[in-house]
Parts: structure tokens; C-alpha cells; sequence
């Protein structure tokens, strides 16, 4: 009997490996042992080829040697463990190609190699193993002449073998001959409508691809093409809704009622259009990427106030009741954007509620470190269907029905306040139910979106004010001081000029009345001065409109009212003085 280890594993022989022939030997003995324990075909020389590659591992391997035994078990393999004293051993190289043959165990610094090919289970006779170790001594011992002979003898029976299948296989190829004939036309035939599809799919991606970047292109040329042309616009419109306002003005003689009833037609078409100029303008804004928020500090209770005072009899008719609630709570925010997002919101709820109520509250939620506040706009409106709740977000989508007649609109007011919310780092949600009304909820976050030190960057490096009013001056100094980095102040309008020369700044603010030389002639001389004239001028007056000469403010980008001055009225105006003039822009504004 062969004596059986423990653990399953019986030694064969170990082989020391010093020379190219010693890796032959041990090649040639792994092959026999492997034939002799009952491994056939391509079996009997797995282990061998690859232990045929070793030989560039002995230059670099000190006492290389293999031990081969058999594991026995339910699953029987014989096993080549490779072992040296030093040296890397066998390289990665070697290691890869014995895994594709055989079983491979190597652990990183181990100096252990592991090569195993699985066996039958009449592997674990004893007759075979015992003669797997007689065939290795015999190699190992110089008989490979006899082993030799042994395996011409087993080719020669191998050949015979193999002469007969090839036999069985002409027959059944000659069986198969015709059938394969037919399913080589059926291939060729399906690969060549394959390939015909492929290049159709290929053509159908370069195709979409392009007008991917045709449509790209467009939506680029549209967002510019609204800037431009909102801008365009803005100005010829201004210019007719405030010389209609003139016209229109208690003090103004010369107009008939029928002429009056056509004038103020003229005056609210050029509202409307204005304020959908404005609106397309902000859009295209939004969508350019140009918008980017500047929290700072909000006086809640103040553009609370303010939206109040605006919106008071917008659409009412008498018959809506408009409530804006008082609110002091800390939050730090883009101001401008926040007044845009509710003034959208309350005109929108307005527009579409005939009678009822409209209100805006205003509340605290979250706890430490997620505070927020919360707007929620609330009307008695026609309200929208559910289906359609989603797709009014959609930029020009309205939703269709009676109560559109005579209300003009773009379908921007919805989306362009979602937009803004999301750039602040709020939601918007809504919702509605016809007959009901309408629920608006803006979440904005009450002050994390906070630039460092709390402060809006100031909109202009440099601001000249001319006004010889001491105490308007005092008063607005403080709001100037937030738009500009620098605020020049002028008391006289004799000076006006000069300073305005010296100090080159992004816009003036100039009063109309004062005693030596007024801001008529202060407009005058910048309109004449080729160096001064690119230089946007906004007039701040307390004069009656129908006390303006408006022919003498065609210079002037805006003219504002000084009982009304805000810091979100001057900081968008100014915002809109980045764009220089074109040919003609001069006229009325």
C-alpha cells in the first residue's frame, strides 16, 4: 500500500530543477504521472506544459525544486508545489500562463507555488498511484528512453484512434455537408441585412447627434435673440408709455375726451408690453446663466410694505381683497430676487381672481441649522386643473379657457419664479383645484446662502449724485453706499460736469431743479461732451410729471420719482446700465 499523509496528500517525487534538461525531465515525469492516474487527452499534459515554462525562473531562484503528490478526496488533483530557498521565483508572467492551464495558489512574499489538475476519482487507487511514482522514478533516475518507447506506443494506439473518429467525422460531416451550406446562405444573408441596419442605426445617431447640436445652437440663438431684442425694445416702449403718461397727465390741455380715450389705450398697451419686454428679458437672463444671486440682509417688513403698496388695486375691480402680512423675521437673501419671485406670484394670483381673497403670509419652519422661511400665496381664483399642474412650469405654456379673454400674459410668470426660488436655494411648489383657488409655497432658507459678511457686492465701482438738496443727500447716502463703491456728491450743478469728468463713473444721479445751473443743462452738456456722452445719466426729480420737459430727457436712461425711492427700484435700474447705447437709443427714455 502507498502510504496516504493525514491530510489526504501522498507524495510522489520531488525533482530538484538546476538546468533547462531538469525542467524537460520534470516535464516528460508530470505527463507519465499524470497518464499513469488515469487523465486522458489533453489532461495528461496540462500540468506538464506548464511546468515546461519554469525554465526562466532558475537564474533567479535558489535551490528551485518541485515536490509532486496526489490530494486525495472527493475531488482528487495532482499537485506540483514549486519551492526555493531565494530569489523572486517564478515571474508574473509564468504564473498567468500556468492559470490558464491549471489550478494556481500564490500569496505575495510566499516563496510557495501551488499548481494543481484535477483527477477522476480512480486517481486514488493505490495501483495507479504507485505506479504514477515508478514511472517518475524512472524519469528522474535517466530511464526516459524506456518511457519513451512507452509513450510512442500509447501515440501510435492514440493515432489509430483518432484515424477512426476522423473516419466517424467524414461521415457526419458529408450527413451535415448540406444543411451547413444552407445555414452559411442564411447567415450571410442575415449578416448582410444586419450590417445594412447597422449602417442605418449609425447614419440615424450622426443625425440625431447634429440636430442635437442644431437644436443646442437654437436654444443659444434664441436666449440671445430675447436679450437683445427685449433690450431693443425696452427703450422705444419707455418712451411711449411715459410720453402717454405726459399726455395723459391732469395738468396737460390740448386733448379732447376722444383723444384721451386713445391715449390712455396707447398708455396700457404700452404697460403691458413693457412689462412682457421685462419679463422675456429676465427669462433670457435666467437661461443665459447671467443671473447669479447676492444675499444679503432683508428688511422683511419693508419690502413687505413695499409689495403691498405696489400691487394695492392691481386687477382688484373693487372686488378682491389683497392681504400682505407683516413680518420681521431674519432672512439673508438675494432682495431683488425675492421681490421678483413674490411680485410674480401676487400679480399672477390677482390677474386670475375675480372676487375674493389674495394673501401672502409668511412664516418660520425648520429647526436649528435648517431654518427657513416660508411665503405662501393663497387665492379664491378660477384655479388650474391637475393635469395641467405640472406643465404651467413650462416656459410659454397657458392654461386655456374663458378666464384668459383680456388677460394679456407670456406664460413666463410661473416658471421665471420657480427659476429665481431654485437659484436662491428654495422650492416652489404649487397647488390648485378649479373653482378653489390657487396655493403657492416658496421655501427659501433663512440665511445660508449668505455671501461672506452678509453684504450684496455693490453693483458700480463709481457714482456721482448731483442734488443740492444736504438732506436728500444724507438720506440716500446710505442706499448709494450699497449699490456703489465709491459715491461722489455734488452740490452744485455748475460742478456737475467737471467732477463727472474727473471721476469717470459707471452712472450719475441728477436732480432736475437747482439754483445756478439745473439738470437740464447738467443733460445738455454730457449729451454734447464726446468723452461724457456714453455715460448713463438717471434723473431723481420730486417734480410733478407733467411739470417735465421731456423733449430735455432724451439723455436720460430713467427718470425716478424722489418720494418713492427704494433700494430695489435704483438697484434695477442701475443693474440694466451695463449695456451700452446703440445708434438712436437716445431718443425718449
Amino acid at each position: 500500500m502507498t502510504p496516504t499523509a493525514p491530510d489526504g496528500i501522498v507524495h510522489l517525487a520531488t525533482i530538484a530543477l538546476a538546468t533547462e534538461q531538469d525542467v524537460r525531465t520534470l516535464r516528460r515525469g508530470a505527463e507519465a504521472a499524470a497518464a499513469a492516474l488515469g487523465a486522458e487527452g489533453p489532461d495528461r499534459t496540462r500540468l506538464a506544459t506548464a511546468l515546461g515554462g519554469l525554465g526562466p525562473a532558475l537564474p533567479g531562484s535558489l535551490d528551485l525544486r518541485v515536490a509532486l503528490s496526489t490530494v486525495q478526496g472527493p475531488c482528487p488533483v495532482l499537485r506540483a508545489a514549486l519551492l526555493w530557498a531565494d530569489g523572486p521565483g517564478p515571474d508574473e508572467g509564468f504564473v498567468q500562463a500556468a492559470s490558464g492551464l491549471v489550478r494556481v495558489h500564490h500569496e505575495d512574499g510566499s516563496r510557495t507555488l501551488l499548481m494543481e489538475q484535477r483527477l477522476t476519482a480512480e486517481a486514488q487507487s493505490a495501483e495507479r498511484v504507485q505506479r504514477a511514482r515508478d514511472l517518475l522514478v524512472r524519469h528522474i533516475g535517466g530511464h526516459v528512453i524506456e518511457d519513451d518507447r512507452a509513450r510512442t506506443v500509447d501515440l501510435i494506439a492514440a493515432l489509430e484512434e483518432s484515424r477512426a473518429q476522423r473516419e466517424e467525422l467524414h461521415r457526419l460531416n458529408e450527413e451535415l455537408e448540406a444543411t451547413n451550406r444552407g445555414v452559411v446562405a442564411l447567415y450571410t444573408q442575415l449578416s448582410e441585412e444586419l450590417e445594412e441596419t447597422n449602417r442605418g442605426v449609425v447614419a440615424l445617431y450622426a443625425e440625431l447627434d447634429e440636430k442635437s447640436h442644431q437644436l443646442r445652437r437654437a436654444s443659444e440663438a434664441k436666449t440671445r435673440f430675447w436679450a437683445h431684442v427685449s433690450h431693443e425694445l425696452r427703450t422705444p416702449v419707455n418712451s411711449v408709455v411715459g410720453l402717454a403718461r405726459l399726455l395723459l397727465d391732469a395738468g396737460s390741455g390740448g386733448l379732447d375726451e376722444e383723444q384721451r380715450r386713445q391715449v390712455s389705450l396707447i398708455s396700457a398697451s404700452g404697460a403691458t408690453l413693457l412689462a412682457l419686454v421685462d419679463e422675456l428679458l429676465d427669462v433670457a437672463k435666467a437661461e443665459s446663466g447671467r443671473l447669479e444671486p447676492h444675499p444679503s440682509a432683508v428688511d422683511l417688513r419693508a419690502l413687505l410694505g413695499q409689495l403691498r403698496g405696489t400691487l394695492k388695486g392691481y386687477g382688484t375691480r373693487g372686488e378682491v381683497d389683497l392681504s400682505v402680512a407683516t413680518s420681521g423675521l431674519p432672512l439673508v437673501t438675494d432682495e431683488v430676487m425675492l421681490t421678483r419671485i413674490l411680485r410674480n406670484l401676487l400679480s399672477n394670483a390677482l390677474k386670475f381672481t375675480e372676487r375674493g381673497t389674495v394673501r401672502l403670509d409668511v412664516a418660520a419652519d425648520g429647526g436649528p441649522g435648517d431654518e427657513q422661511v416660508v411665503f405662501t400665496v393663497t387665492d379664491t381664483g378660477v384655479g388650474i386643473p391637475e393635469e395641467e399642474q405640472q406643465q404651467i412650469f413650462e416656459e410659454f405654456y397657458q392654461v386655456r379657457g374663458p378666464h384668459q379673454r383680456g388677460r394679456p400674459g407670456t406664460g413666463l410668470g410661473l416658471p421665471y419664479a420657480r427659476r429665481l426660488t431654485e437659484l436662491l436655494g428654495g422650492t416652489l411648489t404649487l397647488t390648485s383645484r378649479p373653482g378653489a383657488g390657487t396655493r403657492v409655497v416658496v421655501r427659501l432658507p433663512a440665511g445660508t446662502t449668505a455671501a461672506p459678511g452678509g453684504e450684496r457686492p455693490p453693483a458700480l465701482a463709481r457714482l456721482v449724485t448731483v442734488d443740492d438738496d444736504a438732506a436728500f443727500r444724507s438720506t440716500v447716502r446710505p442706499v448709494l453706499a450699497r449699490l456703489a463703491q465709491q459715491v461722489s456728491e455734488v452740490g452744485e450743478g455748475a460742478r456737475a460736469i467737471d467732477t463727472v469728468r474727473t471721476e469717470r463713473p459707471d452712472a450719475v444721479l441728477l436732480d432736475l431743479h437747482m439754483p445756478d445751473v439745473d439738470g437740464y443743462q447738467v443733460l445738455a452738456g454730457l449729451a454734447d461732451d464726446p468723452e461724457l456722452r456714453g455715460t448713463p445719466v438717471v434723473v431723481v426729480t420730486s417734480a410733478p410729471v407733467a411739470s417735465l420737459d421731456s423733449a430735455r430727457l432724451t439723455h436720460a436712461r430713467a427718470v425716478l420719482d424722489k418720494s418713492t425711492l427704494d433700494l430695489a427700484r435704483l438697484l434695477a435700474v442701475l443693474e440694466d446700465l451695463d449695456r451700452p447705447r446703440t445708434a438712436g437709443e437716445d431718443t425718449g427714455r
